[in-house]
Order: C-alpha cells, then sequence, then structure tokens
C-alpha cells in the first residue's frame, strides 16, 4: 500500500476526492512527519498545527458534501494538500523573519497575493520554510535557524533560498512546497535535492496586490517531485492582477493547461547546449553535472529533437548589471537602522555596495540588463529551448561557500557555483531545473532548460516528456534520521 508521503499533490488530491483518506489524517501524518523528520534537515522555521488542523477540518466538511451532493468535480484541485510557505512571504498572523534577526518579532497582518491564491486552492498551509537572510545567498544556513540539508546527504547542503522548501518536499514531509526565484533560489535548490523547480516567465505570477516585483527579477512558484503537479501549481498561482508591472506574452496555449500541456509532447524542438560558463569566467564545472547533460543530450536526441552547440549570449562584464541590481534590492529591504548590526556580513556588505551605486549607476545597471535581455535573444533566436547544467557544481558542503570573514570572496563563490541560473531572472525566460543526472552516491545532478519568455507551456510539455522517458519519482531520499 502506498504511503501517503509517497503521493504527488495530484495524487493526493485525488485520493481525498475519492474519500480514501481524510484531510485530517493527512495533516496529522504531515505534523507527526514535520516534527520527526523535519530538524534534521533544516526543512522548517514555523509550525503551524492549530491553523493547519482548522483547514484541514474545513476541507473535510467541504469533501464531505461534495460526496454526498456529486459535486467533488467544482472542489478546489488541491483541497486538503498540504503546503508550506517560504518565509520570504507573508502570512497572516504567522510570524515572518526572512531569515534575518533583525527581523525577528514581524507578524504580518494579510496574506500575499500567492498565499491567497494557494489557500483558495484549498492547500493546507503547515508552516514556514527555512530561507537564508533575505533570501539573498543560494545556501540556506541563516543565524536564526539550522541550516537546510539535502537529504541524500545531510553534510551538504538542500541550495538556495528556498532551501527549506526544497527540503521538505525531498524528505517526504510534503508534495509540494510554495518558493521563490530571483536568482536561481527555485532551480538551486531542486537541482540539490532531487526536485523540479520551475522560475515561470516574467510577469505570469503577479506580486501583487501587497507587493511589487521592482526591477523584475524575481517569481514566485513551487518545488515538487513531478513535472505534472509543477504545471498544475503553475494553473493556480498564474493570475494577473490590476496594475502589474510586468504581464508574460501567451499562456498555457492550445492545451487550455498548464497541466494539459503535459499530455501533448511538443513539436521536435531545435534545443541549444551551452555547458561554459557564463557568468564568471573562473568557474570550475564537475564532470558529473557535465555527465548529466551529456544524458539529458542524448535522451533529447532520442525523442527526435534537433539538439546543437549553443553559444555564450555576453561576456562576463555585462552581468555586472545584475550583481549591481542586486546588491540594491538587498539594500531596499526595511531593516531598522538600530537592527543593522544583527545582519551576516554577507547582507551587511551587499547593503554596503548597494549604498555605493548613484543614480546614474543604477539607471546604466537597468540599462544593462535590458542590453544582456537582447543579447540572450540575439544569440539564442534559432532555438525553441537551450540546455545547461542547473549548477557548476555537486550539492554542496554546508559552510563551504558562506565566508562571513569575506564576504565578497563568498559572492564570488556564489557566482562560482551558480553562473547560468541567473541569466532566465535577467531576460525573464522561463526556466526549469529537473533531475535527470544522478551520481553513483547517490547525490541528484539537475539539468536545466531555459526556454523563450511566455513559452512556460512550451517548456513543461519538454519537461513532462523527458520525465516520461527517464522517470524519477521513485527515486526515495535516504530517511534524515536512520
Amino acid at each position: 500500500m502506498t504511503e501517503l508521503h509517497d503521493l504527488d499533490a495530484l495524487a493526493l488530491a485525488a485520493s481525498l476526492r475519492r474519500g480514501d483518506t481524510s484531510a485530517t489524517d493527512v495533516v496529522e501524518h504531515t505534523l507527526d512527519r514535520a516534527e520527526r523528520l523535519g530538524p534534521a534537515v533544516g526543512a522548517f522555521v514555523t509550525l503551524t498545527p492549530d491553523l493547519a488542523r482548522a483547514q484541514a477540518r474545513a476541507a473535510d466538511d467541504a469533501l464531505a458534501a461534495a460526496r454526498r451532493d456529486g459535486t467533488t468535480g467544482a472542489l478546489p484541485r488541491f483541497l486538503g494538500v498540504p503546503l508550506p510557505i517560504k518565509d520570504l512571504t507573508m502570512v497572516a498572523g504567522v510570524p515572518m523573519a526572512a531569515g534575518s534577526a533583525a527581523l525577528q518579532g514581524f507578524v504580518p497582518p494579510v496574506d500575499d497575493g500567492v498565499v491567497t491564491l494557494l489557500r483558495e486552492a484549498g492547500t493546507v498551509m503547515v508552516g514556514k520554510t527555512n530561507t537564508p537572510e533575505l533570501g539573498l545567498p543560494p545556501y540556506t544556513e541563516p543565524d536564526v535557524a539550522p541550516p537546510a540539508r539535502t537529504p541524500w546527504d545531510l553534510a551538504r547542503s538542500a541550495g538556495g533560498s528556498s532551501g527549506g522548501a526544497a527540503a521538505v518536499v525531498a524528505a517526504r514531509i510534503v508534495p509540494v512546497a510554495h518558493g521563490n526565484d530571483g536568482g536561481g533560489s527555485l532551480r538551486i535548490p531542486a537541482s540539490a535535492t532531487g526536485l523540479v523547480g520551475l522560475k515561470p516567465s516574467r510577469g505570469r505570477v503577479s506580486w501583487g496586490p501587497h507587493a511589487v516585483d521592482g526591477v523584475g527579477l524575481a517569481a514566485h512558484g513551487v518545488l515538487t517531485r513531478t513535472v505534472r503537479d509543477t504545471a498544475a501549481f503553475l494553473g493556480v498561482l498564474a493570475v494577473n492582477r490590476p496594475g502589474d508591472t510586468f504581464v508574460a506574452p501567451g499562456g498555457p496555449g492550445p492545451a487550455g493547461s498548464y497541466l494539459a500541456a503535459c499530455d501533448t509532447p511538443p513539436r521536435p524542438l531545435r534545443v541549444g547546449v551551452l555547458t561554459t560558463p557564463v557568468i564568471t569566467d573562473d568557474a570550475e564545472v564537475d564532470p558529473a553535472c557535465l555527465r548529466a547533460v551529456d544524458q539529458a543530450v542524448a535522451l533529447l536526441d532520442a525523442l527526435g529533437h534537433d539538439v546543437a552547440e549553443a553559444p555564450v549570449p555576453f561576456p562576463p562584464d555585462d552581468w555586472d548589471a545584475f550583481a549591481a541590481l542586486w546588491s540594491v534590492g538587498a539594500l531596499s529591504a526595511p531593516i531598522p537602522s538600530e537592527a543593522e548590526d544583527l545582519l551576516t556580513p554577507l547582507t551587511r556588505w551587499l547593503r554596503a555596495t548597494g549604498r555605493e551605486q548613484t543614480g546614474l549607476a543604477y539607471a546604466q545597471a537597468l540599462a544593462g540588463m535590458q542590453r544582456v535581455t537582447q543579447r540572450v535573444a540575439t544569440a539564442w533566436d534559432a532555438f525553441d529551448v537551450v540546455l545547461t547544467p542547473t549548477l557548476a557544481q555537486l550539492p554542496a558542503p554546508i559552510g563551504s561557500i558562506r565566508d562571513d570573514t569575506d564576504p565578497a570572496g563568498d559572492f564570488a563563490e556564489q557566482c562560482r557555483f551558480t553562473p547560468w541560473t541567473s541569466i532566465a531572472n535577467l531576460t525573464g525566460r522561463p526556466s526549469v531545473s529537473l533531475p535527470l543526472g544522478w551520481t553513483e552516491d547517490p547525490l541528484p545532478v539537475g539539468v536545466m532548460l531555459t526556454g523563450r519568455l511566455g513559452d512556460d507551456a512550451l517548456l513543461l510539455a519538454l519537461s513532462a516528456q523527458l520525465e516520461s522517458a527517464e522517470p524519477w519519482h521513485d527515486r526515495t531520499a535516504p530517511d534524515p534520521i536512520a
């Protein structure tokens, strides 16, 4: 008999709808695993058992009434499915520290827009997941919580900044978790933990009504174990609100939904392959990451796609626009002046760097971002999708990148670790990490597919085709407390 925690989100939702289990049983099973397994992988910063149980009881009442009336088809798709929220996103009445000692004690008065959408989809909010301070580095090692670890090797990081979200899904505590991605923060932890992580197109998911998307680097999404779950949740989140600065072109396409797109194999695609690091010229690429790309190339070729080498789209100096915007973004965080000393050395260094940016320099960085977008579009115009490694290295040992004595060196090492992910953030393109590669240990090794702006449905269709050809769902990480 399949355990509840082995079901993906769509299968668990179907089981609840049929009455095979109850939302109350699911939430109790989830909370038990969260309390037992969560600390070992640094998954949660807050559990919300009272809220989760109340939502589960309401879900059971709605399910029972719908089964009596024969109206289960009208229920929210994910009614009763547990889903935690990353601790960079507001949930009304639940403390939010954003991974920082400087923000301890803040309790949001409202739900962020994506939280409202996830509630309306029927999900049960079981807690807030671990994140590094302000979501800035690609590792989750905050001062206010234990590090997030990949359950495949507890000595290694789950990545960041959605590290707690990845850890909680990979440890099979929940089937899906909310996260967001400003420089790779969904795709990096997906690679480190063997999950699917999609950064949607810029403007696909609204930041409103309580937040804005600034220059458009970041996007909300989820971490899951299957492409179909990812597609279904993009359907939940892909809502635009009045006044959105960015609205993505395209949409679910002829299939009618992102989930339906997964059931239609794509036409033969032109796929570019790039394994040369882009944003820095001194990154070494682990052979396992190159082998994972080679395996993906062979699979794409067997599926009938046309694979060819893609050029490096811009020189490393052009990426300085991202670094400038990132530092100003760190500076814009609402940190009380008296709490500045509570920040990590990396955050203080980034904020100091942001203060050095003049108005002219910031305007030039915005123009530089636009030029990078133009250059990528020109360099990759011949390709529907570009394939790269997700990361240049295997999941990083805990503490191997964070360097409080040299935050500038810390940031440089982050760039060497992630020399491809931020391209999609600069250009707004959809980008997904898939767990197609594995070492003998085994450790997961993600490969990344980046599409054209607005082509989220095509990217999901290709990802689903690859998953069908080379399934990974049955790969289960070791029990973290065994």
